[in-house]
């Protein structure tokens, strides 16, 4: 039986649009569902406006071994409120026509395999879903996920570890599509108060590897490290800082523009010329 091939993806158009530029990448990460689902949708589109060139959307899940304390709380506070995957699904349905950035699920395995391998596949990319990175995952053990993906035309992105030596970097760049996920420092997600004196030497190690962007995540917070982060990086994840100003002004309604400044102040550093 002949092996599906994979067609080029909207994270591969707009990762060239961005090179093309000589700009860097703004990954935004949102636990969907925390304050509610329609909040969500309405941060996802303002984020897309001030500048995240790429919009990642944590599925609530029960035990989120990669999440520190902020992340972890805004998982809480969705699955209190009876947040689930079929209903991120659809709110991605309702949002895919208000914005053109890629959308990437940011999950565990377990969902997936309770939602079924190939449904959960076809369904996120019928919805508008565009990759997917599993934390839990390693590449080993992805071949049935990556079977289906492929065919589905969803986007496996892997997480690649700071200990991670060059023969498995090698073996995560081939089994990942869109970009490659470097984990910056060891620990869960959070805002650092300094990048890990490390990272250079890890982007490097990994370029050496492959040609496939490569986007750093945990630990970013502030436009100056992503600014730094971007000048080796094709890409900037900001996760928990995102997600702290969310809890900070739920009830507010400064929310959407302290998100939306604060976004386009983290993309400012990484346009073309800057």
């Amino acid at each position: 039986m002949k092996a599906a091939v994979r067609a080029p993806s909207r994270l591969d158009a707009t990762f060239a649009a961005l090179r093309a530029r000589r700009e860097r990448a703004l990954v935004a990460y949102f636990t969907a569902g925390d304050p509610s689902l329609a909040i969500t949708r309405k941060l996802v589109v303002e984020a897309a406006r001030r500048g995240a060139d790429v919009i990642e959307l944590g599925i609530p899940f029960s035990d989120p071994l990669a999440d520190g304390p902020v992340i972890q709380r805004a998982t809480q506070r969705a699955l209190a409120a009876g947040v689930t995957l079929p209903r991120v699904l659809e709110l991605v349905r309702e949002m895919r026509g208000e914005v053109s950035a890629p959308l990437v699920f940011l999950t565990y395995y377990n969902p997936i395999l309770a939602f079924g391998l190939k449904a959960f596949c076809r369904t996120s990319v019928e919805a508008g879903i565009d990759g997917v990175i599993v934390a839990d995952l390693p590449p080993e053990e992805s071949g049935p996920l990556r079977a289906e993906s492929i065919t589905a035309g969803l986007d496996l992105i892997h997480l690649v570890a700071p200990t991670s030596t060059p023969e498995r970097m090698r073996k995560i760049a081939r089994a990942s599509e869109g970009f490659l996920y470097l984990v910056s420092l060891t620990g869960v997600t959070g805002e650092r108060a300094a990048l890990a004196p490390e990272l250079a030497q890890q982007l490097r190690a990994l370029r050496a590897v492959t040609t496939k962007p490569v986007c750093v995540g945990f630990g970013i917070g502030t436009p100056e490290q992503a600014a730094l982060v971007g000048q080796a990086a094709d890409g900037v994840i900001v996760g928990s800082a995102i997600v702290r100003l969310v809890e900070q002004h739920a009830a507010s309604r400064e929310l959407l523009p302290r998100v939306g400044d604060f976004i386009a102040g983290l993309k400012a550093p990484l346009r073309g010329g800057s």
